[in-house]
């Protein structure tokens, strides 16, 4: 039998909420912001917010109970496999690493927007290399991408511990650049420049298509629930509260925004390309630049706090998924001194190198696919809590989600909502076009291919209860497979004796 990896225990309360919130926030207000209050109105774009938040905690309801329930690395796979077993497991994880990697891929050019915005012209872009999809990729665009990615990854392969320090670090000075913004804007501005309070459904709508992209990211708490050092029960609040901060921050950016910037002078933001809207606002309020470069220095810090949230997502699902055989087994070691899975890391970390190589325009489609990925997820995580909610009524939840059923339901419709609003041909508003459905696609075939070769190899011999016990170690063994592990062991300890 193989040997169980397992990830050392290091993250503390404060780690998994920066975690989570930091994972979440990212980069896109800096630059969504204004187009928000432009679209919806100060207060239509804040309902929007606010009713998005409230849609993610019926979806992060049924993750705060499955996590401590289940607290192992795989978060999504661990779920659907106690659900629906091997085959929905295989295909929830494969998709919600498509999830984490989309995003992850697309931090390096975000970061190279960032840095040019910073230096405005100032920096040499250096030779055009090619162009793909309609954008120039340069020496000094790739650069920057790879430096960051290499940053990236070797904080991760340090262990989970690093990775939490970076991102408690990141955190906090990108919350110092935003709330500085908020008070000087209100400060400074005017209830006049609030107006309008609305627009139009149509605006509305527009705000709303924006919400789920930006409250992903609470989902990465599950994948590192293993090395969590905190009493069970406190995980499900985390998340929540997580959630629910994520919520605030973007209502506060709005209002801050809103009341900062007299409506014809945002809309020259909005409007222009080279802008950085939040970033622009604090400058025009201040009156002076060097604060427009403030504020894109704490949204940099932004950008890595998801850089590194998505990391860890997609590093822990790769272990899970190797560890229970479903992949190679190498991407299951685990570093003897940081703890960390080093292959998994790594694989990671070489995906975000490369992937810069399709410049700036080609990667939205990675990131609108990990859209697609995390909705498909969303979905399988809330039928999961449906069917154990039946199936394991008297599996102990130290977070137990009130009103479970209808919870569930509800999460699963959110799931359905989000769903929507990227399928063709439905009346969605948003549809995802021709090159993204070939990137998911592309992907699910790939999935499919290395699913039946694994099936065909050497993992695809694994008995069902080894997997079991691979999957959810002692702790968390169902009854069926007790009894053959226990015998398995005692006949190694004989053997050994």
């Amino acid at each position: 039998m193989q040997e169980r990896h397992e990830l050392q225990k290091s993250l503390n309360m404060k780690d998994i909420l920066a975690l989570a919130f930091g994972t979440m926030i990212g980069w896109g207000w800096i630059m969504l912001a204004g187009s928000w209050v432009g679209n919806g109105g100060s207060l239509g774009a804040m309902i929007a917010f606010g009713f998005g938040g409230l849609m993610a905690i019926f979806v992060g309801l049924t993750y705060a109970e499955l996590t401590p329930m289940l607290p192992l690395s795989g978060g999504e796979l661990v779920f659907s496999y106690r659900a629906m077993g091997y085959n929905a497991s295989w295909f929830t994880g494969w998709m919600i690493t498509l999830a984490y990697l989309g995003v992850a891929a697309w931090e390096g050019p975000a970061l190279s927007n960032a840095i040019n915005f910073l230096f405005a012209g100032l920096l040499p872009q250096g030779a055009t290399l090619w162009t793909f999809a309609g954008s120039d990729v340069t020496t000094t665009f790739l650069i920057i991408a790879a430096v960051g990615a290499v940053v990236m990854t070797i904080v991760n392969y340090r262990g989970a511990k690093a990775s939490a320090i970076f991102q408690t670090v990141a955190t906090v000075a990108m919350a110092i650049g935003g709330i500085s913004f908020a008070v000087c804007g209100t400060a400074t501005g005017s209830l006049e420049h609030f107006i309008p309070l609305f627009t139009d459904g149509k605006g509305f709508v527009a705000v709303m298509l924006a919400v789920p992209a930006m409250f992903v990211g609470f989902d990465v708490i599950p994948q590192a629930a293993e090395e969590m050092n905190i009493p069970l029960g406190k995980i499900g609040r985390v998340m929540i509260i997580s959630i629910c901060m994520a919520a605030f921050w973007y209502c506060l950016m709005i209002f801050a925004v809103a009341i900062s910037t007299p409506g014809d002078v945002l809309n020259g933001f909005n409007n222009d390309p080279a802008a950085v809207p939040v970033a622009n606002c604090f400058a025009w309020c201040m009156n002076n630049p060097i604060f427009g470069k403030l504020m894109i220095i704490a949204a940099m810090c932004g950008i890595l706090t998801s850089w590194n949230g998505f990391v860890v997502g997609a590093s822990r699902v790769i272990f899970a998924m190797a560890r229970a055989k479903m992949m190679p087994e190498i991407f299951a070691k685990v570093h003897p001194k940081y703890g960390s899975p080093t292959a998994a890391v790594l694989l990671v970390g070489i995906i975000t190198v490369i992937s810069p190589c399709a410049g700036r325009s080609a990667l939205v489609w990675f990131v609108d696919a990990a859209a697609f990925g995390t909705v498909v997820a969303y979905f399988m995580v809330s039928l999961s809590f449906f069917i154990l909610r039946r199936k394991e009524p008297d599996l102990a939840r130290p977070f137990r989600t009130p009103a479970g059923p209808v919870i569930g339901a509800l999460a699963m419709l959110v799931a359905l909502f989000f769903f929507w609003l990227y399928l063709p041909g439905l009346g969605s508003p948003s549809p995802l076009t021709g090159p993204e459905w070939l990137f998911v696609g592309g992907w699910v075939v790939l999935g499919i291919i290395f699913f039946i070769a694994n099936k065909a190899g050497k993992n695809g011999k694994t008995r069902r209860e080894e997997t079991e016990y691979l999957m959810f170690g002692h702790d968390y063994l169902r009854s069926f497979a007790k009894d053959y592990i226990a015998q398995h062991h005692e006949i190694e300890e004989e053997h050994n004796f």
